[in-house]
């Protein structure tokens, strides 16, 4: 007879069968959790500046203080999610429509219009506008509020509430921040070069160009436009090396660096409205707590380990070891079927067979026997690892 523990292992292994192509799109959901947007073109003449002088304007860039309208257009090229997490997940449990674990998540397909305000790292807004309904974010000082207006609910954490114990940002980052990670990665494998000069929000900007040396990544090209004056980055542009689209596309409409007035950083719930508080949410189950469960076989791998990372630079693939088969997609929840057969191509090689599960960014090969090779690489370049039996 089955012990408690091996009930519980076995139960782990099939849920694990369906955590690649939901991790896939969550992984390429992370890669722009880093918000800037659309601008109007231009092609303003200013001084010749090169690379290096670029990268060190923005390093030396100190923008405390901004207000203005951004753009965001994201195409990961994914299938639908609706009602994928209701079917396999069951549900956020009554989780707030305010939380903004839900509500940024919009971010990742689409065009969406926000406004934003900074003043230093202890006050930021962020709204989001949706069609005449608004959900803003607010950081305060100790808090941090979402509103959301259409349902009129509120959520409230203090701002050193994060499960982690420490401060966590309760808006997007910055241009600046996601440039920062960019230029951290670069190495001997990218080629960094100054491009044509732009027009955004209305503002003279370079564009500092980044690609890959090597072939195989799924990154086409990143396009950072960066404030003449100031050196504050005002658009980021990812190309996908499958065309369409960009992945994204986002940088300010309008902005303004002077100092926002206190009182925009001003909340007070409704009278009224329902009010959330997270450490509360978080004992019941958040959203993330879901995300975690999702991603659970990648941290705790039982018998595989870590990841063998193999490669290096933008063509760099991480091995796992699941011990679980493929999932097969007449046994997924039927809200799920769809969009693993519209992420899924199957996949054999001398590795034996599989299935790739693609985004226009990041892909997964997970093979029959468990094995799962995820980059942001072509499914060739992940087909060739497993042939290679590395």
């Amino acid at each position: 007879m089955e012990t408690n523990d091996e009930t519980r292992r076995e139960t782990r292994r099939k849920a694990s069968r369906y955590v690649v192509p939901v991790a896939v799109a969550g992984v390429a959901a992370a890669t722009i959790g880093l918000v800037p947007a659309l601008a109007a073109s231009g092609d303003p003449d200013l001084p010749e500046i090169t690379a290096q002088q670029l990268i060190e304007k923005i390093a030396a860039s100190d923008t405390q203080t901004l207000s203005g309208t951004f753009k965001i257009s994201t195409d990961l090229g994914l299938p639908s999610f609706a009602g994928l997490l209701d079917g396999v997940a069951g549900g956020a449990g009554g989780a707030s429509s305010a939380d903004p674990a839900d509500r940024l998540t919009e971010l990742v397909s689409g065009s969406h219009t926000l406004r934003v305000a900074a003043d230093g790292p202890d006050r930021q807004k962020l709204t989001l506008l949706d069609g005449s309904d608004e959900y803003s974010l607010v950081h305060n000082g100790d808090d941090v509020w979402g509103y959301d207006s259409k349902s009129g609910e509120v959520f409230h954490e203090k701002a050193e509430g994060g499960p982690h114990g420490k401060p966590e940002k309760p808006v997007p980052s910055t241009p600046k921040e996601l440039a920062d990670e960019v230029l951290k990665a670069a190495g001997g494998t990218t080629s960094i070069t100054v491009g044509d000069t732009a027009k955004v929000a209305g503002r003279d900007a370079y564009q500092l160009v980044i690609k890959p040396k090597q072939s195989g990544s799924t990154v086409e090209s990143i396009r950072i436009a960066v404030d003449a004056a100031n050196g504050t980055p005002l658009k980021f542009t990812l190309a996908s090396t499958s065309g369409g689209k960009p992945v994204l596309d986002a940088g300010f409409t309008k902005v303004d660096f002077g100092r926002p007035d206190a009182s925009t950083f001003d909340f007070k719930a409704p009278k009224g409205a329902k009010v959330t508080e997270g450490a509360a949410e978080n004992e019941a189950g958040k959203p993330e707590d879901l995300a975690k469960g999702f991603m659970g076989p990648f941290a705790d791998l039982e018998k595989g380990g870590a990841p063998n990372v193999i490669g290096e630079g933008w063509t760099t693939i991480a091995k796992l070891d699941t011990g679980a088969p493929a999932p097969k997609t007449e046994e997924a929840p039927k809200e799920a079927q769809g969009f693993l057969d519209a992420l899924g191509d199957k996949v054999s090689g001398k590795f034996g067979s599989g299935t790739v599960f693609k985004t226009k960014l990041v892909n997964a090969l997970m093979t029959d026997d468990g094995k799962v090779y995820v980059g942001a690489v072509t499914p060739d370049a992940l087909v060739d690892a497993a042939n290679a039996g590395k």
